[in-house]
């Protein structure tokens, strides 16, 4: 996946160990930073081998196209696609329709029933698995090349002819629905599902992805498959493909795949949405932390301010050990052990988070000092040293956090397909970044932190607001 993930989550704060021994603190430090160190002696080689990556655009003879990673170092093939849509679509009175769906592919498809199709799986060496997200149903498939009829035969299966019987919908249902009863209780959860209704209102994305358990309930095998025709659709598709394959035999498996799915889509329109900033979300809860999180606007990959927003973000909260943030909340006042900052996107919706925990007896001064750090930053923007620093790690780091698997560049192809950039982007990219200069940098920080937040805590103290 790309930097910029539209299968982002405004994720509520995962509680953190608040610093303790200073000394043990600040040992960690040192390490990190010499970690970081050596990453930066070896980010020059990823880079260029990033660059030097055979990535080519396969056109099959009914017009499935993919991007093909040829590799021949390993009997690996892995297959990543993904067909727009995803929870956003779930019908009203029917939440969680896609995300049930999600987890039926394995279970029965065509001639075979769920244990004959697992069964064949087992057989074929292969590893598959579905996912529903926001705005996408994504599927995956790792196989031994030597075996990749078999494989990519159970693939064309699950994708064209799933069965949605009804004893294996009754109880991947009920795994999800006990999943679902668990998180009544958890408080992250429930201040994830408040928040979600604070910053986007009735739009799709407020919804809970998982569904309810009254709307799993009304949820039927016709529904699934009246889902299925809706989504897997060969115009709404983007598929990536890494491996001991070449452009020849994949053109032969995309047709076998994809070819027999209808055209079109049939797709709900979601509306574009900007978070509803400004406004404080205070959920209470008796823990012996207070988590925060603090939204401020985003922007989108194809804005031209995109990469002065990555580099603001990195210098904000995005670099490991460096960041503002860090330094401030953690080394010098020692409130939290962890706090970052995250570009965090959909295809219809973008912001930048902020997230952290801290003791509960300190979370007025936590974030007191999170927002003062984000103060100065907007009103006078980072250093040519910070910017300098940050353009090093965005361009270097790029291979070790989106290149460094073969699934992870399969996810990283769909994400640079969904953003619509070019296949030549990753050559692109360093470019695209060094042309970035100060000023441009420090008028996109005074755009994107002067806003004022929206603020969500969850724990004991809520006397956080001033």
């Amino acid at each position: 996946m790309t930097n910029h993930q539209h299968r982002g989550t405004f994720a509520s704060a995962s509680p953190a160990l608040l610093v303790g021994d200073g000394r043990t603190a600040r040992h960690a430090t040192l390490l990190a930073i010499l970690l970081l160190a050596v990453v930066f002696l070896i980010l020059p080689g990823l880079t260029a081998q990033a660059a030097a990556m055979n990535l080519q655009v396969v056109k099959s003879q009914k017009g499935i196209n993919a991007w093909l990673v040829e590799d021949h170092t390993a009997p690996i093939i892995t297959i990543g696609f993904v067909f727009d849509g995803g929870t956003a679509q779930d019908p009203v009175g029917k939440l969680g329709l896609a995300n049930l769906m999600a987890g039926l592919f394995d279970e029965g498809s065509g001639e075979l029933d769920s244990n004959a199709f697992q069964l064949k799986l087992d057989g074929a060496g292969a590893e598959m698995g579905f996912n529903a997200w926001r705005d996408g149903i994504y599927g995956s498939m790792r196989m031994l090349s030597e075996r990749k009829d078999a494989a990519f035969d159970l693939l064309r299966i699950a994708i064209n002819r799933p069965r949605f019987d009804q004893e294996p919908v009754d109880r991947v249902r009920a795994q999800i629905l006990s999943s679902i009863i668990a998180k009544e209780r958890e408080p992250h959860a429930i201040a994830e599902l408040v928040w979600r209704r604070r910053i986007y209102g009735t739009h799709p994305y407020s919804r809970p992805s998982k569904g309810t358990k009254e709307s799993l309930a009304g949820i039927t095998p016709a529904d699934l498959s009246a889902f299925h025709t809706a989504m897997f659709a060969r115009d709404g598709l983007h598929v990536a493909v890494v491996g001991d394959i070449d452009a020849k035999a994949l053109s032969e498996k995309l047709d076998q795949l994809f070819a027999n799915l209808p055209q079109k889509q049939a797709l709900t329109p979601v509306p574009d949405i900007a978070p509803k900033l400004g406004q404080w979300t205070l959920v209470a809860y008796d823990l012996p932390q207070t988590s925060l999180q603090l939204a401020f606007p985003g922007i989108g990959p194809n804005d031209p301010e995109f990469y002065a927003a990555q580099l603001i973000n990195d210098i904000l909260g995005g670099l490991p050990f460096t960041s503002r943030l860090f330094q401030e909340v953690r080394e010098k006042r020692g409130l939290a052990y962890d706090i970052g900052s995250n570009l965090e996107g959909y295809q219809h919706s973008d912001a930048l988070v902020v997230t952290t925990s801290t003791r509960a007896d300190r979370a007025a001064e936590t974030l007191g000092a999170i927002r003062q750090v984000i103060k100065e930053l907007a009103e006078k923007g980072p250093t040519e040293t910070e910017l300098e620093a940050s353009k090093k790690y965005s361009i270097g780091a790029y291979a070790i956090n989106n290149l460094d698997s073969s699934s992870s560049i399969a996810a990283t192809l769909i994400g640079l397909q969904l953003d619509k950039h070019g296949i030549d982007y990753i050559q692109r990219r360093p470019a695209l970044i060094e042309q970035v200069n100060l000023d441009q940098v420090k008028a996109t920080a005074k755009k994107l932190l002067s806003a004022e937040p929206a603020i969500m805590g969850v724990g004991p103290r809520l006397d956080i607001k001033g």
